[in-house]
């Protein structure tokens, strides 16, 4: 009876380890059908870009935020190569401040001769961002004041 129970244990175990091999083969196929890739081959269409490095709207170039106006290329050009054009765009100077701030940026910052260039680079800086005069501030209206002690 003793051989009887060990047959049956190896028996079972057989059976146990065929039904393991059976789930493995079955989970690993799914497995492999769920991220299997695509073999349907896709279409591949071809969209010519419009070149956006000259996009202007409303006036203003859309990649640097510089003013339409002539010399803009050319400041473009000569400003963008060693800085941001919003470091341009954020400040404000008359043609003398723009002129010094050239002078200052080929003493210590290695900048270029800009050679017949710099006319138009100065006249179109002085012109397209100049100060801007805020005067003064409205009056205040309606405020209730109250005496200080």
């Amino acid at each position: 009876m003793n051989g009887d129970f060990e047959h049956q244990v190896k028996l079972l175990s057989k059976v146990l380890f065929a039904f393991l091999a059976l789930f493995l083969v079955l989970f690993g196929g799914l497995f492999y059908l769920a991220n299997k890739p695509q073999e349907t081959p896709e279409v591949l269409v071809e969209v010519e870009a419009a070149p956006q490095d000259d996009l202007i709207e409303n006036g203003i170039h859309v990649a640097t935020g510089f003013v339409e106006d002539e010399g803009m290329k050319v400041t473009i050009q000569n400003c963008t190569s060693c800085h941001s054009a919003k470091l341009v765009t954020q400040n404000r100077m008359n043609r003398e401040g723009w002129e010094a701030t050239i002078r200052w940026m080929q003493e210590t910052q290695n900048l270029w001769d800009l050679g017949n260039n710099e006319e138009l680079i100065l006249a179109y800086l002085a012109k397209n961002y100049a100060p801007v005069s805020k005067g003064r501030r409205q009056n205040l209206k309606d405020v209730e004041w109250y005496p200080l002690q």
